[in-house]
């Protein structure tokens, strides 16, 4: 097996600037959540090329690409998401955006230019696989609903026992690879609040029931919900993100619509957070005399990586950029990401690959409109991918 890493590796730094420039064609061409269609044409026909069995789907822009060392043998699964963001670039860089107002502002280009180089990358070595290997292309990440559910439902997982993931980093270098043991990344709801009150003259605030006053209450109490009433230990946030009310300077506000966003780490406290909220927001309208309705979205659970699987993280990353490259990050962050719902059903490990270089003006963070990463990360992430299977067909061959 280390005689096929090494081969495999050797492939990877052959094809380095071809998948630099498979990157920067699907960046100049980004494209929204469940509009993918062009960078799903543009992935397919390469790895049509170098014999991959490809499925598409009528209800989605997601594309699963197999490559079959034996029908009867299991898979090892590989998931790269593809869809941008509504942002304007201003990178300024020759290979920007040519969508206005859309761009790749999240890496996910580089994540697809990743997932097809390995795919290149193997597929001289196919013969000498232990085991088969699925390169899932996933539209959708950034939605709320998430692409994974839609893969899911549709085999992505079938036959497969262990799956990695990654997702650029612009806190960490370039040359340096994050991985956390247990819970990642937070879970990801949302919520919609409607207070309901009764209209009346701005001059005679008596004979109406002001819901612009009702839900500026509420607000207030919803945070007292973090700071008081969950067990600091178990981080949560309650974040409101649009409010909208009122249609005269002068006349009292009878409905406000407000929405916003929950993240924990761990599922007891998410379990109960709704029904805090709930009271919350009952006790305040019924006080002053309002009504409301409440509807709470469970989103994507908490991304939690499987103990055996960050271990052979670990162990490719040293090989790959040595041990003092190989962070332990420690603690969860409380952004979401979908990949969590396969690691609900199978083996896996999601980790951070550092893009950050002060030289290349590639440490923007990520939804900056000035976001861009070090190309010079691609391999190094193709690296760890492949030597990840391959540490787990070594284990199961």
């Amino acid at each position: 097996m280390e005689g096929m890493k090494r081969d495999l590796f050797a492939n990877v730094d052959a094809i380095k600037e071809e998948v630099v420039q498979i990157r920067r064609t699907i960046h100049q061409h980004p494209e929204l959540s469940g509009q993918e269609a062009r960078t799903k044409e543009f992935i397919k026909e390469i790895l049509e090329d170098h014999g991959y069995a490809i499925r598409q789907f009528p209800n989605h822009h997601g594309l699963i690409a197999d490559l079959i060392a034996d029908p009867e043998r299991p898979f090892v699964a590989i998931r790269a998401d593809m869809d941008a963001l509504p942002i304007q670039e201003r990178t300024g860089k020759p290979y920007a955006s040519q969508v206005p107002g859309v761009m790749h502002a999240c890496g996910h280009d580089a994540h697809s230019a990743i997932g097809v180089g390995l795919a290149m990358a193997f597929a001289p070595l196919r013969s000498r696989l232990p085991m088969n290997l699925r390169f899932i292309f996933q539209p959708s990440e950034e939605s709320q609903e998430g692409g994974s559910e839609e893969l899911i439902r549709d085999g992505a997982l079938e036959g497969v026992v262990a799956i990695f993931g990654l997702h650029v980093y612009p806190y960490l270098k370039t040359g340096q690879i994050g991985y956390k043991y247990g819970v990642m990344m937070a879970s990801a709801d949302t919520f919609e609040i409607e207070i309901f009150g009764k209209s009346a003259h701005g001059a005679r605030p008596h004979e109406g029931v002001d819901a612009i006053l009702v839900a500026s209450m509420c607000v207030n109490s919803l945070n007292h919900i973090i700071s008081r009433r969950i067990d600091p230990l178990h981080p949560a946030v309650i974040s409101l993100g649009t409010i909208e009310g009122g249609k005269a300077p002068n006349i009292i506000c009878d409905h406000v619509r407000l929405t916003g966003t929950v993240r924990s780490v761990n599922d007891q406290v998410r379990q109960q957070i709704p029904t805090m909220m709930e009271e919350s927001i009952a006790g305040t309208c019924r006080s002053m005399g309002a009504h409301y309705r409440f509807h709470y979205d469970f989103g994507n659970p908490e991304l939690v990586n499987d103990d055996r699987m960050v271990d052979i993280i670990v162990k490719v990353a040293r090989e790959v950029v040595g041990p003092q490259g190989v962070i332990d990050l420690q603690e969860p962050v409380m952004g979401g990401e979908d990949f969590s719902r396969y690691l609900q059903l199978v083996p896996g490990a999601f980790f951070r690959l550092g893009t950050c270089n002060l030289e290349k003006q590639s440490c923007f963070p990520q939804h900056h409109p000035q976001f861009d990463i070090d190309e010079e990360a691609l391999p190094i992430g193709m690296k760890v991918l492949g030597g990840a299977a391959l540490e787990v067909m070594r284990g199961t061959n």
